[in-house]
């Protein structure tokens, strides 16, 4: 058998094991079955890319262009007007004015406003080489496969970030609507039936439920945005965004049948989530003894499943926003290192969020990618900085949440 050693020393032995040139990672040859003196090298290096590609159909809906940090958009709305009887018009009406008075103003109320401003930067950073890392792959055409592949992952690492905060913000945010909440009850209308009955009884009830707010927002109502103006909305304004649980069990269905009403089955298809976007903040109920968190901010995951609300590291993990936290360890609380606002508790009873097509006007701005390359080491560092909004929603445009109970 070949003598282990420095592969570059003129003898005649190739020696089994090799150490790289700063001697913290070697590696063994396989060798080769006719000629022991020979040893298989690698053949072919094949990299498998492009498998990180999230949920970006969401995130595309939304998007804004923006400029560049600390620039706002302003949204403004005004409530409709009022009306009053016209009478004699030399009389005093009601409020003691006078009917021909051409001199009397009416001034409008004014518009409700809300900003929206880019105030979030981020970058992307890798480092790589061209020089020693090349020395892995059979030929030059591998290596350029392999590079190629590290940098889409600059852009690639920018959609499932961009696309994880937006899903987790439709998911888990409420609105304060007088109607911002709805619950369909599912449990009353399933009632003791089991298997396939249960699940189309189930569909059933969440159809006719979505068709009653369907119908009730096309009338005039202030019931379903934040600032209660007097609005009227058409299927064709709205996004449903599916929990892929109540999905899956009406797909399985006669779903033409189910959702048989014109507009339903549209809607049925707009966007779908899995269930892990979907919770809510913790609150003080969730802390405590026996609780999702204990009284020394310990995670009891059998209670629940937290999920990070944002991108962070935390114990040398990192989560992008929707990532289960680790089952161990301590998060939040009386020694915990993160804020509530960091995280969110996983649960099962959204069926869909209906938001419509502007109400979150996801502000992306300045993407650019650069290079500097050091000469001293042959490494090439690549940046990609890019810019957004805070996701918020509009609180004059309606971001339902409709839930089982």
């Amino acid at each position: 058998m070949a003598n282990t050693g420095s592969w570059n020393n003129g003898g005649t032995n190739n020696p089994i094991t090799r150490t790289n040139m700063w001697g913290n990672q070697s590696y063994t040859l396989a060798g080769n079955e006719v000629f022991g003196s020979l040893f298989n090298l690698l053949i072919h290096a094949y990299m498998l890319s492009n498998t990180a590609k999230g949920y970006t159909t969401l995130v595309d809906k939304f998007r804004k262009d923006g400029s560049l940090y600390g620039d706002t958009v302003t949204y403004k709305k005004c409530d409709v007007l009022k009306t009053e009887p016209f009478g004699d018009p030399y009389a005093y009406n009601s409020n003691g004015n006078f009917q021909g008075n051409l001199l009397k103003t009416a001034k409008p109320a004014d518009p409700k406003v809300q900003y929206v401003q880019i105030d979030n930067a981020r970058f992307i950073e890798i480092s790589l080489d061209n020089f020693l890392t090349k020395r892995g792959f059979d030929t030059e055409g591998s290596f350029a496969e392999f590079h190629n592949s590290l940098l889409d992952w600059l852009g690639r690492t920018k959609r499932v970030y961009e696309s994880s905060i937006i899903n987790v913000f439709c998911g888990v945010t409420t609105s304060v609507a007088n109607k911002g909440i709805i619950n369909i009850d599912i449990t009353t209308a399933v009632g003791n039936a089991t298997g396939e009955e249960a699940n189309r009884l189930e569909a059933q009830s969440i159809a006719q439920g979505i068709a009653d707010i369907l119908v009730d927002m096309k009338d005039n109502t202030r019931d379903y945005t934040d600032w209660a103006t007097l609005d009227s909305f058409d299927e064709s304004d709205l996004i449903f965004v599916w929990n892929s649980k109540y999905y899956n069990k009406i797909n399985k269905l006669d779903l033409p049948t189910i959702f048989h009403k014109d507009g339903l089955v549209d809607k049925f298809n707009d966007e779908l989530l899995t269930p892990r976007f979907f919770g809510r903040a913790l609150v003080e109920a969730d802390f405590g003894s026996g609780k999702v968190i204990g009284t020394d901010g310990a995670y009891d995951s059998t209670k629940g499943t937290i999920r990070a609300a944002k991108e962070f590291i935390y114990n040398d993990v990192h989560y992008f926003a929707g990532d289960a936290l680790a089952t161990s360890g301590t998060y939040v609380g009386v020694v915990g290192g993160l804020e509530v606002s960091d995280v969110y508790l996983e649960t099962s009873d959204v069926i869909c969020k209906i938001i419509h097509k502007d109400a979150v006007p996801f502000l992306s701005a300045y993407e650019s990618e650069e290079s500097f390359y050091n000469s001293r080491s042959k490494v090439t560092n690549f940046y990609l900085h890019f810019l957004y909004s805070t996701p918020c929603y509009l609180k004059g445009l309606p971001f339902i949440t409709v839930k089982a109970i």
